[in-house]
């Protein structure tokens, strides 16, 4: 990994751009691991960790200490969880757009499923949404772009495809990813902590709930 470009963000953050996602999963691991003294939360995206100190917190002393986390540390670093417990996801696939996915990929219905079961995904960050985690495999066979009109109403529980990513939407709202299933699974609940059931580095196993 090149070194990352550090830049202040406010007037008690740090940007920290990354040049690929998994960069951005290998940093934020070791930053979850060796968290500098006056950092008080890190937000990943999609090639950015948002680095927010305290209002007490020396930033300079905290930007030496990402820089030197940056210069230690191994792309390798998310390996260390292939062992994790994936989050599973049982699925029915009945999604409305789920014969234009397959169009869109010249797959068949029975395809586009086998992929999407079959693929190792994980969570790369969380965003547009609480609990809404961007899930990348790097299954290029399942990357279609959003629709071309959005959806006023999508409601929770729905399985998507957009961009390259697969998400569940964790509760009703607006949205133009490719609507593939639906699922039960909750992923925003304020009575756990933390409240979104899929954190940054998960893994994600989806489940064909007809072959169970």
């Amino acid at each position: 990994m090149s070194r990352p470009t550090i830049l202040p963000a406010g007037e008690h953050g740090l940007l920290v751009d990354l040049d690929t996602e998994a960069d951005v999963l290998a940093f934020t691991h070791a930053l979850t691991r060796n968290t500098p003294a006056g950092v008080e939360d890190f937000l990943p995206a999609a090639r950015t960790v948002l680095v927010i100190c305290m209002p007490t917190a020396n930033v300079t002393a905290v930007l030496h200490e990402l820089n030197e986390l940056a210069r230690t540390m191994s792309e390798a670093i998310p390996d260390e969880r292939g062992d994790d417990t994936p989050f599973t996801v049982n699925v029915r696939y009945d999604g409305p757009d789920l014969d234009d996915v397959a169009r869109i990929l010249k797959m068949s219905r029975a395809e586009v499923i086998s992929a999407h079961t079959s693929a190792e995904w994980r969570c790369a960050f969380i965003g547009f949404a609480p609990g809404f985690a961007y899930l990348t495999s790097g299954d290029a066979r399942l990357d279609v772009p959003r629709r071309a009109q959005s959806r006023t109403a999508v409601p929770a529980g729905a399985v998507a495809l957009a961009g390259g990513y697969s998400a569940v939407y964790p509760r009703a709202s607006p949205g133009g990813w490719q609507i593939i299933g639906s699922t039960d699974a909750v992923m925003w609940d304020l009575d756990e902590t933390p409240p979104a059931a899929v954190q940054p580095g998960r893994r994600v196993r989806f489940v064909n709930e007809d072959k169970r």
